[in-house]
């Protein structure tokens, strides 16, 4: 690859400096060259070598304005901004029609959280700047910290107007697009941007993107495939296009596009865990245990390669093997409540009813509040015998389902069991109002309740004429 001969002198003008640093000589420099030194050590985070260099710049070129313009970038960096503000004065007295004194001075407001007065400078620098795409972009940004996603939104699409190769200024206009929710408005957008810029991958991918959020995968897929056509290692739309694939359930397809993210770059542990899933969706149930196996080799801390491992022997029903793998999961994330549902499931599938019962305790305490949780907690509270904890944890329940059938039978049946007979025909009236067809639930839980006349004969009531 050769070099333009603009990069070449940069490079000369570069090693030049750097040898002068090292030998204590004095050389010459124009302005132009230091300005492009000390911008490159400012890129790379070399502070120290980029105030060295605007030293030497300055004793060398004493009058030059871009050589201050850079001193007063350096001192907004370092957050001296009276000092920058006192040096663009000085320079605004000078040559008031210099665009980057405005930009400056922007910067300034804009660091002190002035964005309004920002965006009115600015506007300035647009009357004098030549280059009104970078400008758009710095006004675009500053409706992005006013949280005016509307007028960014508009500031953006004028720097593409400028300048269609404009990446960030791009990605920009699209995020602001999805925020105001407008992501149809967005694929219009970009489609229009394609007819004109139709080589950019960026383009097709967000478009994906978009496509993909709404749900339309096949057009998701066309615009991804258009992405890896023109960028062929474009991991990105590599891995969306198998997620897409997923969604329209063919797998076959998205073991291809995961493996060529894979082919790409090292193995991730997010798509060797999704190989495995699309294997089990296949029936390959060897491959699906050995791509989730290499995911949690991949990545040990990763919860979600061992539920993966949890979940699969849970469905060949091998319930000591997902036990095992469940408490790998919770030993990572212990707070998880879906993670304590898949524990106590498991453990009353092996009829370990203590840990079911202490699992369904868990997953409540960390936010589980559907009903079958708080049902399944219950029901196994009552085999064990604690009628008080069941009938407490049913109250619970019932202040999240106040008009529920089910919690209403159950509490029925456990006051008749505890002989307290005022609250268990109350109970049992709410259930038999809400749903008489469920009273299954009574017999099938406490058949000694539901055999008693006095229950009978209060059933009896509530059948209609």
């Amino acid at each position: 690859m050769q070099l333009s001969n603009e990069e070449e002198d940069y490079n000369l003008s570069l090693s030049k400096f750097e040898s002068m640093l090292k030998t204590n000589k004095v050389l010459f420099f124009d302005s132009e060259e230091f300005e492009e030194i000390i911008l490159h050590y400012l890129d790379m985070g070399k502070a120290a070598l980029a105030k060295k260099a605007l030293k030497l710049a300055l004793d060398q070129h004493p009058k030059s304005t871009g050589l201050k313009l850079v001193q007063v970038e350096m001192l907004v960096y370092d957050d001296k901004l009276e000092l920058a503000e006192k040096l663009l004065n000085e320079l605004y007295a000078i040559e008031p029609t210099n665009e980057e004194i405005y930009i400056q001075k922007a910067n300034i407001y804009s660091k002190r959280d002035q964005h309004e007065k920002a965006v009115e400078l600015l506007k300035i620098a647009l009357k004098y700047t030549d280059d009104y795409a970078d400008v758009y972009n710095l006004i675009g940004m500053e409706y992005l910290f006013m949280d005016n996603f509307e007028l960014a939104k508009e500031s953006f699409i004028k720097c593409l107007e400028e300048d269609l190769e404009d990446q960030s200024a791009l990605y920009n206009v699209v995020y602001c697009f999805e925020f105001l929710d407008q992501n149809q408005e967005a694929i219009t957008f970009l489609n229009e941007y394609i007819e004109k810029n139709p080589y950019s991958e960026i383009a097709w991918h967000q478009v994906g993107r978009l496509h993909y959020g709404v749900k339309e995968y096949e057009n998701a897929i066309r615009a991804f495939d258009y992405a890896t056509l023109i960028e062929d290692e474009f991991l990105g739309a590599f891995m969306e296009k198998a997620k897409a694939f997923e969604r329209l359930k063919k797998y076959k397809e998205a073991i291809e596009s995961y493996e060529r993210t894979i082919e790409l770059d090292d193995a991730t542990s997010y798509a060797l865990l999704r190989i495995g899933k699309c294997h089990e969706k296949l029936g390959n149930k060897a491959l699906a245990l050995k791509y989730f196996n290499q995911t949690v080799h991949e990545d040990p801390l990763l919860d979600k390669g061992w539920i993966a491992i949890t979940d699969f022997y849970v469905r060949q029903k091998n319930f000591q093997k997902a036990l095992f793998f469940v408490n790998k999961a919770l030993a990572i994330d212990n707070q998880n409540q879906l993670y304590w549902k898949r524990y106590a499931s498991i453990n009353k599938q092996m009829n370990f009813f203590e840990e079911a019962e202490f699992g369904y305790r868990k997953a409540v305490e960390f936010g589980d509040h559907s009903l079958e949780t708080w049902l399944f907690w219950v029901d196994i509270l009552q085999f064990l015998g604690e009628f008080d904890s069941a009938i407490k944890t049913l109250l619970q329940a019932s202040e999240y389902f106040p008009e529920e059938n089910e919690v209403e039978y159950r509490l029925a049946g456990l006051y008749y069991m505890q002989a307290d007979n005022t609250k268990a025909k109350f109970h049992l009236s709410n259930a038999l109002r809400l749903n008489f067809d469920n009273k299954v639930v009574l017999e099938e839980l406490y058949p000694v309740v539901w055999a008693r006349k006095i229950v009978q004969n209060h059933i009896l009531k509530y059948i209609k004429p």
